[in-house]
């Protein structure tokens, strides 16, 4: 049996290299990418990838773009995003259908 193979995107050398210690340990084979752009390519280049794990804030093509590039290519990918600055998600998100309010005296 084949180990899966994990994306892992992200600007942070030290997050990316915390992460796939973390997920090889777990017995996952890794590809890394430093921004999203370079995650696209390996996407091209690794069809054994099973999950994408990426950062939002990253140089040349956020987390978002990444994202919004590979929807059509890679359906079925899972593909779990973060970011700590949640004002910044806000500002570079497109706006979705919006969650009703906290009801009064609640």
């Amino acid at each position: 049996m084949s180990k899966k193979s994990v994306l892992i995107v992200d600007d942070s050398l030290t997050v990316r290299q915390q992460v796939s210690l973390t997920l090889t340990s777990a017995g996952y084979q890794i590809v890394e990418a430093s921004d999203g752009r370079e995650g696209v390519d390996a996407l091209r280049a690794h069809a054994e990838i099973a999950m994408v794990l990426c950062d939002l804030n990253m140089p040349h093509m956020n987390g978002l773009e990444f994202l919004d590039s590979i929807r059509g290519n890679a359906t079925g990918l899972p593909c779990a995003g973060g970011h700590a600055d949640n004002g910044w998600i806000r500002q570079n998100s497109s706006p979705g259908p919006s969650a009703p309010g906290p009801r009064a005296g609640s």
